[in-house]
């Protein structure tokens, strides 16, 4: 595909002048002083750049056939490394104190191990610097999900330990490069996606479709990441937070389903509530793994669990990282799959439910009070969990080709609809006990949704991937002036 050399709209120098009106019952009243907006990226999806940096299993799984949709790739991108400088005066334009992104392994560490790289780091030098001098806090996440591929060939990747020292290794270096300048720290974006799209499914990188090896990877992401949050926290200065990014949802049954359908998926809804949900959030905040989660993969983890594990994993954490999306709704599978099948084990009656009416472009149903719900479950079973963020909440839609033919932002009202029903339902979560200071949009941009390739757009800024040029939805006008509307009245 052709890329051009620039492709900025003009809409990103200065301010825009359209204002958009929050509903008038979107009321955010509730939320805390000081709350943070925010929006976020990954570095895969947006950077490009390849060339600067190492292979991760990314890479690898997009060139195998039939793994991305459109057989689409991610070493162009949005070519956000050649075009951060624009990238944010977008971010200042919509007013965020905040933006969320990744470090790519790959890109200063190509191998995994060892010193990191000059080049590759120098970008995030400057990314931090361009972000500190429009007063946008440098929200880090340290893995999302581009492994090096070396690593992954020689060790296994997250289903062999030695990932763990590797990761910390890399996680300590990292941190004291930037943390001079950069105060928030992730360990690591939605493990459960890692293990089990990765290694259940194979629907996303590496590939493998093996339960053995996801259970493997489920809890050694959890203790590279107690290990990395101890080594970096005996590092870091007192101002810095240290926190996990994890992708939760209420799980239920598909509301079109008979009342003998429904009961007959009730082992189906605890074990996935188990192994989307309980797995992260008991190790993390009680100390131990689910029993019925535990029960279900023994097997696979003879020799690999530890006590000593478990009380790293359990190393506290200054926040918890909140992705919501949807709820988790199931269906009857017919007929049933093996038990031993897919990113659920032992789920071999269930399967995820058909897109409901009004569903995104992806088919995801859309929920909003299961934000609301999620939050305060756990708040109210994890006493000793810290503080919640939303790090991603967000939604694909499509273009229809009028909305790109009219002048300025860019026509989402889908997308608006979905942003304001679910900030809506953090403010209720909030005024109703949960503990939330923060909100970031996913995403910023649209780019490469993994395994959807460039087929499903999630930004607030809309990209053409002919030329490259950013042109804001109305989503982002909307969601800069609930920004706006949230501040202290200035004196004029």
């Amino acid at each position: 595909m052709l890329r051009s050399s620039e492709g900025v709209s003009a809409l990103t120098s200065g301010t825009m002048p359209i204002v958009s009106e929050p509903r008038a019952d979107l009321d955010l009243s509730g939320l805390q002083a000081g709350f943070t907006w925010g929006a976020a990226t990954a570095a895969f999806q947006i950077e490009g750049g390849a060339t600067g940096r190492g292979r991760s299993i990314w890479d690898r799984f997009c060139e195998e056939p039939g793994r991305v949709v459109d057989a689409s790739d991610g070493l162009v991108a949005c070519d956000h490394v050649n075009r951060y400088r624009p990238d944010v005066a977008l971010l200042a334009d919509l007013g965020v104190d905040a933006y969320r992104f990744s470090i790519s392994w790959p890109r200063v560490q190509p191998g995994g191990r060892g010193p990191l790289s000059a080049q590759g780091l120098a970008f995030y030098d400057r990314l931090v610097d361009e972000l500190l001098a429009a007063g946008i806090h440098p929200w880090v996440t340290l893995y999302h999900w581009d492994l090096p591929e070396e690593l992954q060939n020689i060790g296994g990747g997250w289903a062999g330990r030695g990932i763990v020292d590797a990761f910390t290794d890399y996680a300590v270096a990292v941190h004291s490069a930037l943390g001079d300048r950069v105060r928030f720290w992730a360990t690591l974006n939605e493990p459960w996606c890692s293990a089990w799209l990765g290694h259940g499914s194979g629907v996303h990188a590496p590939g493998i479709r093996n339960h053995a090896r996801g259970a493997r990877a489920a809890h050694h992401l959890l203790l590279a990441h107690g290990r990395a949050t101890a080594a970096m926290r005996s590092q870091a200065p007192a101002d810095h937070r240290l926190g996990i990014v994890l992708n939760l949802a209420p799980v239920g049954v598909d509301p079109r389903a008979t009342p003998t359908e429904a009961a007959g998926l009730d082992r189906a809804v605890r074990r996935v509530d188990a192994i989307h949900n309980r797995w992260w959030l008991d190790a993390l905040f009680t100390g131990r793994y689910p029993d019925d989660a535990y029960d279900l993969l023994e097997p696979h983890l003879d020799g690999v669990v530890s006590a000593e594990d478990l009380a790293e994993i359990g190393e506290s954490v200054d926040f918890l990282g909140v992705n919501y999306y949807n709820d988790t709704l199931l269906a009857p599978a017919d007929p049933p799959r093996r038990d031993d099948e897919g990113e659920y084990p032992g789920t071999g009656e269930a399967k995820l439910a058909d897109p409901l009416p009004g569903a995104t472009a992806m088919g995801w149903p859309i929920t909003p009070d299961g934000l609301r719900r999620i939050l305060l479950r756990i708040t109210h079973d994890y006493p000793s969990a810290p503080p919640l963020v939303v790090t991603e909440n967000g939604s694909a839609w499509s273009d229809p080709p009028e909305a790109l033919a009219v002048d300025g932002p860019v026509p989402d009202p889908q997308r608006v609809d979905y942003l304001e029903a679910h900030l809506r339902a953090l403010a209720q979560a909030a005024a109703e006990g949960a503990d939330v200071r923060g909100y970031f949009a996913w995403s910023l941009m649209d780019n490469f949704e993994w395994a959807w390739g460039y087929t499903q757009r999630f930004g607030l800024v809309h990209i053409d991937y002919a030329t490259l040029e950013r042109r804001p939805r109305t989503s982002f006008i909307t969601y800069r002036d609930i920004i706006s509307a949230t501040r202290p009245p200035t004196l004029s």
